[in-house]
Formats: C-alpha cells, sequence, structure tokens
C-alpha cells in the first residue's frame, strides 16, 4: 500500500487484539509522531505507552476520575474495562510551552497531528489503531495522574493492536460539500 492510498483509506479499527507494536515498529510510531509540524522547534508532546499492567493502571486514572464525580456503576465498568480494548494505548499529551508566537492551541493540535502520523506508521507496518477522546480526558484527577500543567492537554488515547477485522470501505464524500475557494 502506498502511501496516499494509505491515507485516502483510513480507518478507525476497533476490533484489536495481540501482538502489539514493538521494538523497531513502535520506536517507527513514535518517530513518526515526533515528525508532525512543530511551529518554533517547541516538542508540544508527551507519549504515555500503556500496555499489560500500565493497562490496569491507565483503567484505575479513568475510574478514580469518574468516581470523583459520582457516576453510575455501568460508567465505572465501563472505564474499568476500556484500556483493554486493544493490547496498547499511548495516551498523547500536548506539553505546551508558552511562546509569544506558538500559542496553546497550535500546539495542541501538533499534538494532534503526531496521534495521526503515529496511527498511519501503525498502519505502514501492518498493525491497526483508533484514537479516542471523551470527558475523561479533561478531567483534573486524569491531568494530575499524567503530570499536566498550565495549557498541558491530553489530546487523545490512540489504541494499538492487530487488526481482528477487515477495514469496511470508507465512505465516498462528496468534495463540493467541503471544499470552497477564494
Amino acid at each position: 500500500m502506498d502511501a496516499l492510498d494509505m491515507l485516502l483509506n483510513r480507518r478507525s479499527i476497533a476490533k484489536l487484539s495481540q501482538p502489539a507494536p514493538e521494538g523497531q515498529a513502535l520506536e517507527n510510531i513514535i518517530r513518526a509522531g515526533l515528525r508532525a509540524p512543530d511551529h518554533a522547534s517547541l516538542t508540544p508532546w508527551r507519549f504515555v505507552i500503556s500496555q499489560g499492567e500500565g493497562l490496569t493502571k491507565l483503567a484505575d486514572i479513568l475510574v478514580a476520575a469518574a468516581k470523583a464525580e459520582n457516576s453510575d456503576e455501568s460508567v465505572l465498568e465501563k472505564l474499568k474495562n476500556a484500556p483493554f480494548r486493544a493490547p496498547m494505548v499511548i495516551t498523547v499529551i500536548a506539553k505546551v510551552t508558552p511562546h509569544e508566537k506558538v500559542p496553546a492551541l497550535e500546539q495542541h493540535l501538533s499534538a494532534g497531528c503526531a496521534v495521526h502520523a503515529m496511527q498511519m506508521a501503525a498502519v505502514a507496518q501492518g498493525f491497526q489503531g483508533f484514537w479516542r477522546s471523551g470527558k475523561w480526558m479533561f478531567h483534573d484527577s486524569v491531568h494530575r495522574a499524567f503530570g499536566l500543567e498550565g495549557e498541558d492537554e491530553i489530546v487523545g488515547f490512540l489504541y494499538l493492536g492487530t487488526p481482528g477485522c477487515i477495514p469496511m470501505k470508507v465512505p465516498e464524500r462528496d468534495l463540493s460539500k467541503f471544499v470552497e475557494y477564494l
């Protein structure tokens, strides 16, 4: 699959199993994230990898946030199981450095670009993944657990593993609904 074909047919795959990327494949994924657009070379990213016992720790962080909000048992159970939908979850954090020419929003977007690059690097190597967000990534206790400060934000959880199904065909979209010319 060439790069353009991969980009034009990008799909999130939620059915993931072992193995997760490791060794050179995982290093390639991280290096792809580090190639995201980076105005002023601020390197506004942190990648926290959870696998094995780390998935349990991630679940505990999410459940603690839900308990702090007095969430019902069904929410707690869902969060307890969420990280185990894949053998690896990478929490991608925008690590914001105050800068007069590069606002926090641009640094958050850069971290978002890193997530996309990482997912595409996984696909290029035969793995698959999906990018999740949700209200818990904004919760103060989750921020504390990941050591976020100031304008730092979690931009997503990238679930990675081996595809457990064949991806569905990408839906066609009418470009005229998304494109304008000045």
